[in-house]
């Protein structure tokens, strides 16, 4: 499945902290987006560890943006939240590293990944200021 619950939180909060010059902290967000402490702190160090966010210690402590949200493709936000590639269908770019051992037979691979390509294109072209824009 592309989107789950993590990549819906990463997107919610990214747009939460598009609206601000200073760090928010985990436990506003949480409380403001309704979203689970612990759930949403493990997807916001997962995006501090992609370089997606910045994040500071401390009393004044929290994550901001670290780069525009022009320079954030939504591609790179769902895979950073999953912590995986954002795959359509469980097959891969390459027939020899098929996850059935069935490339070299597989008769629907050139469709799976063409669409695969066509999504990857499609998510990289959209950024977080697209989104924020809408």
């Amino acid at each position: 499945m592309l989107f789950t619950k993590a990549s819906e939180y990463a997107l919610l909060s990214l747009i939460f902290l598009s609206h601000s010059n200073s760090p928010k902290d985990v436990d506003t967000m949480s409380n403001e987006l309704q979203i689970s402490k612990s759930f949403l702190a493990k997807i916001l160090q997962n995006l501090a560890k992609e370089g997606i966010l910045n994040s500071f210690k401390g009393a004044n402590g929290g994550f901001v943006l670290a780069d525009k949200p022009s320079n954030i493709s939504i591609r790179r936000i769902l895979e950073s939240a999953e912590k995986r590639k954002a795959y359509v269908f469980e097959c891969s770019n390459d027939r020899s590293d098929c996850p059935s051992n069935k490339g070299n037979i597989c008769k629907m691979w050139p469709m799976f990944n063409t669409l695969q390509r066509k999504v990857d294109d499609f998510l990289d072209d959209i950024t977080l200021a697209d989104i924020i824009k809408k």
